[in-house]
């Protein structure tokens, strides 16, 4: 969950909140890195599923 912090900046610590362990020390590395490695994975799905149509398209031609 990401929560306003006072100083204006965002403060993640869902991870934290969740499973009420601090593996990062409370300085949001964690959720970054897992954030990012979702959307990696979500690219790498995208990506995969439009070569493989268009793999197919070739095959029909």
């Amino acid at each position: 969950m990401m929560t306003p912090a006072t100083s204006g900046e965002v403060e993640m610590d869902w991870i934290e909140a969740l499973f009420g362990i601090s593996p990062d020390a409370g300085s949001g590395t964690l959720e970054a890195l897992t954030a990012g490695a979702l959307v990696a994975v979500i690219l790498g799905v995208i990506f995969g599923l439009r070569a493989r149509q268009g793999r197919a398209a070739e095959r029909r031609r």
